[in-house]
């Protein structure tokens, strides 16, 4: 039987995919997982049972992760997951940047009350919400991941040019793009070349504040900017000059804060990118099943601190979570074959400081050798399943 905690109110579609050795509650004293959204977990005491943590979402930044990778504590998110919601609300906010709509419903509205007037009043006043088309405008992409690469599909069969940038760019992400789509060199090829600007980067030390006054200087004067991936990302204080002297037209974002809501031109969402049922549920279900896998056959997929990693059964099986450090393997491979057990398969691959084994082996694994692996300099923690 397992206990998982839930820390926000989690879609039931999601929780589904756990079956009944499955106990589910919001309230746990010794949970073996946790699944969440958007609770803060960095003032929270992580229980000694702990062992993994799923994130029905992709950003991890209310997740303590170094406090949990010191534990051997696997975090999941479920990148793609929301990636079709969260590109419908940057759609929409790419024609609302450009077409005024917001600003003219909100004065139609002052129209009230003005009764057979209202029709010529809206006739003499429309002029002052006259904006541009999107057909045939540049849109440039910064992050062509998976709503990335999404956003610059659609705009490009909307009849935009599309020129994307990212430094990470898999072989997968590739072929999710349309051959029309142009790869820039560079960040500064796209400022310098779109109408239209949309972030899809994720929030780090190299990013966050990397939208500034450098930036804004090398872009087109009158650039549209979408912000549907970290508010971090923009330097508020040079956006709001940018926005004063015309150099941004307008600038839309899913993340309000108290500098952008006193700003012109700014059309500013309340984070609503992944607030649609479906996301929800799409999220829910891919961590509940990330969660299973991981407690039931030890695999890894998704993970944000600890690698891929993913292995057939074929007997016990032990997994280690620990440092990508030399010797590890045969320390652990000693300590099975001192106790005289065969180990059948093996599989170890690493993620930057981090690393995780799997060994399958024949027989029963007796409590000394767990305790032994977990003695070896630089392991996090170990698990047993049967």
């Amino acid at each position: 039987m397992y206990n998982i905690q839930t820390l926000n109110k989690i879609s039931k579609k999601g929780l589904s995919v756990l079956d009944a050795n499955y106990v589910c509650a919001d309230e746990m004293e010794n949970p073996d997982c946790i699944i969440l959204r958007s609770f803060k977990m960095h003032d929270m005491e992580l229980p000694k049972s702990l062992r993994a943590v799923a994130r029905a979402g992709a950003g991890v930044n209310n997740i303590p992760i170094e406090k949990c990778t010191e534990k051997g504590i696997v975090v999941f998110n479920t990148p793609g997951a929301n990636a079709n919601a969260v590109k419908e609300l940057v759609l929409l906010g790419l024609l609302l940047s450009s077409r005024k709509v917001v600003a003219g419903i909100e004065w139609a509205k002052t129209l009230s009350g003005k009764g057979a007037e209202v029709g010529k009043l809206v006739e003499k006043g429309k002029s002052s919400y006259v904006g541009p088309e999107i057909k045939g405008k540049t849109l440039g992409v910064i992050g062509l991941g998976a709503i990335g690469a999404m956003v610059a599909n659609a705009a490009e069969s909307l009849g935009m040019k599309v020129i994307g940038f990212d430094p990470f760019m898999t072989v997968d992400a590739a072929w999710r793009l349309s051959s029309g789509i142009v790869h820039a060199a560079s960040m500064d090829e796209v400022f310098e070349n779109s109408d239209y600007l949309t972030l899809h980067m994720p929030a780090n030390d190299s990013t966050n504040g990397s939208i500034n006054s450098e930036a804004f200087a090398k872009m087109k004067d009158g650039v549209r900017i979408l912000n549907f991936a970290r508010g971090s990302l923009v330097n508020d204080a040079h956006l709001a000059v940018a926005l004063e002297e015309g150099k941004v037209a307008c600038y839309v974002t899913d993340f309000p804060n108290d500098a952008v809501l006193s700003m012109e031109n700014v059309i500013a969402i309340p984070h609503l990118g992944a607030s649609t049922p479906e996301s929800e549920d799409n999220c829910a279900v891919m961590a509940a099943a990330e969660l299973r896998e991981y407690l039931e056959n030890g695999n890894i997929k998704n993970s944000v601190n600890f690698p891929d990693c993913e292995m057939p059964r074929c007997g016990a099986r032990i997994t280690v979570t620990h440092k990508n450090i030399p010797n590890m393997l045969s320390n652990f491979s000693a300590i099975v074959g001192d106790k005289g057990i065969n180990i059948v398969n093996m599989l170890n691959k690493s993620k930057k400081e981090n690393a995780y084994t799997i060994m399958d082996i024949e027989g029963d694994i007796a409590d000394d050798i767990k305790a032994a692996i977990s003695a070896v300099d630089g392991v996090y923690s170990v698990r047993v399943i049967h």
